[in-house]
């Protein structure tokens, strides 16, 4: 989509694997263009991580970008007396992506420590949640859209007001952690509204909008 950026892809129940390969392949290689640019070095430069602590992390994340861990199931049938497409699903598995939410969050959670950013993390992250619940949509068949581009500028603003000095750390924990609270998190209840098997908080994984909010509000800041 030109203007949303889709939240938990479906899985399973579907001949996705076309699809997904070139997903994959054509993140990859945006992937490689960002560090060949030196972009994606240069933002965790700016939150104090080392070369070393950079390369395992973007491994991990991008291994980690195709492990759906399922953590719980819906169900997704209708109401007694009833009825439902063929097409939708019976029950909906809610799965959590290692590289587009485990991986963030713990970063974020380590550098709002790292850097004692309690109370303008808090704050921050509520912002950029709200923001990202009011805008988010479910789309059937693929997921909670939402803007791509106004939770990187709004974390990055709050930053820049409540910690000039650690803008770059807390741009990127109020990106991705209000990102997947506002967006992913605050709509389960929508679930039934997606009519997928399988709904993976953190969509794509690495390069999922979690991800990239949370680069954009770094290099924003």
């Amino acid at each position: 989509m030109p203007a949303a950026s889709p939240r938990p892809q479906p899985a399973g129940g579907r001949p996705v694997r076309g699809p997904t390969a070139l997903l994959f392949g054509l993140l990859l290689v945006f992937l490689l263009g960002l560090i060949e640019l030196g972009v994606l070095e240069f933002t965790y430069a700016r939150l104090g991580i080392g070369h070393r602590f950079f390369t395992a992390l973007l491994l991990l994340s991008l291994l980690g970008s195709v492990v759906n861990v399922p953590v719980a199931a819906i169900d997704t049938r209708p109401p007694a007396g009833g009825s439902a497409a063929p097409s939708v699903p019976r029950q909906t598995v809610i799965a959590v992506n290692v590289g587009g939410a485990v991986i963030p969050t713990l970063l974020a959670l380590y550098l709002l420590f790292a850097h004692r950013l309690f109370v303008q993390g808090a704050a921050a992250v509520a912002v950029v949640a709200t923001i990202s619940w009011l805008l988010a949509r479910p789309v059937a068949g693929v997921g909670i859209a939402v803007p791509v581009l106004l939770p990187p500028f709004a974390a990055a603003g709050i930053a820049l007001l409540l910690a000039p000095d650690a803008a770059p750390a807390l741009a990127y924990a109020a990106g991705s952690l209000g990102t997947l609270l506002g967006a992913d998190l605050a709509n389960l209840g929508r679930i039934r509204e997606l009519e997928s098997p399988m709904v993976s908080i953190g969509g794509a994984g690495t390069f999922d909008g979690v991800f990239l909010t949370g680069v954009f509000a770094v290099l924003l800041a």
